[in-house]
């Protein structure tokens, strides 16, 4: 790509010294005579650096520069300063220039300076192209009520230095949830750090978050800097909460009390500035009951409560998720884009999404592979299932039952295919969210003869 340059000095003799050397170095250049000019030029070019003399008749260098940059803060600016106004020069610099230029011109160090601030220039489309395919990936789609409700609470608790808890099943999306708080907040430039507390063997979970001194124990062959010290004056993401261990637990406790964490084997305490946001799929009430978790420690999380709802309480944002999805792939691993049939998003819409956003998103992906061209309805079923008929056919055949007994257990095990089927055949997750206890689920299953269907 050949870089638009804009050179603004009064002097004919400098610009046309200027344009030759650089576009012999293969530059795009382009000039003018006054700091009225160059503002005017400067919104048709959109140049990626400017080059500009610091004085000049009518509006000089520095009421250019700062005209400049309230219309473009990322303005690249590199100044020309004769011998005697070098003081005025470094003000210039101090006030948004990136560099500046001693005349008599100097040919290499002329082209040094423009290398190195170009440099810049592209570290800085770098950064804002990864920032953006980052927001991209980790956006939150979705315009159905229950979603607004979760993004309405996301502005207003982000700007401030509240703590919070998402709850939600697996695969709803808890750490967008995160990300975007912590996108929002004033800790955006810092840190974002995130420690999945189930992936993690209890033996270590200490030593990640707070870090250990070499020879604390077996293994510790070196300093390690714990995940709370990695995200001072940033965010902490504590995913999957509710399976830290008891020892943890009263260590997180005294971070968030007092600020500090004491690296394992080390008898000194490290101050640290940390915003916390945890997430759980559990009911943190029923871990306390059992014993498995503090309460204090919630009292300490739970601040603000962040419900993030299941894919099938928001089966209208499917479509745009469809669509979010398939440019989402198509841009990042390579697969077609491809159109799915109405009949197609519709099936879409109606399944359960036991998996939820996680599940679509990969169903979407098997799609856009295994599709030969448009995604039709039988390319959906043959993924996910064909659909089990409609109430009113479940109904007739409900009321076909031979006797009240048969119509009760009929009625049972289809209310309980269906359950465990949403579900994914999780008995513990269909257990808890019917309020039943797993071993009268494991019975019921047995005696009805209930299996998962291939």
């Amino acid at each position: 790509m050949s870089h638009r340059l804009l050179v603004v000095d009064d002097e004919q003799g400098i610009r046309d010294a200027l344009r030759q050397l650089l576009e012999y170095e293969g530059y795009e250049v382009h000039t003018a005579v006054s700091g009225d000019e160059a503002l005017e030029r400067y919104g048709e070019l959109q140049p990626h650096l400017v080059l500009l003399d610091v004085k000049m008749a009518g509006m000089d260098g520095l009421a250019t520069l700062a005209r400049l940059r309230e219309r473009d803060p990322a303005a690249i600016v590199v100044m020309i300063s004769g011998h005697g106004t070098i003081a005025t020069a470094v003000e210039a610099t101090q006030s948004g220039a990136h560099d500046f230029l001693e005349k008599p011109l100097d040919t290499d160090r002329v082209l040094l300076t423009i290398k190195n601030a170009l440099r810049h220039v592209v570290l800085t489309e770098t950064v804002r192209t990864l920032r953006s395919q980052v927001e991209e990936r980790y956006a939150i789609v979705g315009s159905s009520p229950a979603i607004r409700q979760v993004i309405d609470r996301i502005e207003k608790v982000a700007p401030t230095q509240a703590r919070i808890l998402v709850t939600g099943e697996n695969g709803t999306g808890k750490e967008l949830v995160a990300r975007a708080v912590h996108r929002l907040s004033p800790r955006a430039a810092k840190p974002f750090v995130e420690v999945n507390c189930a992936a993690i063997p209890s033996e270590l979970i200490e030593s990640e978050l707070f870090g250990h001194v070499k020879g604390s124990f077996t293994g510790a062959f070196a300093d390690r800097t714990g995940k709370f010290e990695q995200a001072d004056g940033g965010t902490l993401f504590l995913d999957e909460i509710g399976d830290m261990s008891a020892a943890a637990q009263s260590k997180v406790l005294r971070a968030l009390q007092e600020g500090v964490v004491t690296p394992i084997g080390s008898a000194r305490s490290i101050k640290v500035d940390v915003r916390v946001i945890a997430a759980t799929n559990k009911r943190l009430e029923d871990e306390i009951a059992a014993g498995r978790f503090r309460e204090d420690l919630l009292y300490r999380l739970n601040v603000v409560p962040v419900e993030v709802p299941p894919l099938r309480a928001r089966r209208d944002d499917v479509p745009q998720l469809v669509e979010h999805f398939v440019q989402q792939l198509a841009s990042a691993q390579g697969l077609a884009p491809k159109r799915l049939a109405p009949e197609a998003l519709a099936r879409l819409q109606r399944h359960a999404w036991p998996g939820n956003v996680r599940e679509l998103r990969n169903t979407v992906e098997r799609l856009l592979i295994l599709s030969a061209g448009e995604v039709t309805e039988g390319d959906v079923n043959r993924l996910i299932g064909a659909p089990q008929g409609d109430g009113a056919q479940l109904g007739g055949a409900l009321l076909a039952s031979e006797s009240y007994e048969a119509f009760k257990e009929n009625a049972e095990r289809a209310f309980l295919l269906a359950k465990l089927g949403e579900y994914d055949w999780n008995v513990s997750e269909t257990a808890r969210r019917l309020d039943m206890p797993r071993s009268n689920l494991y019975k019921k299953i047995e005696r009805l003869g209930l299996k998962r269907e291939p």
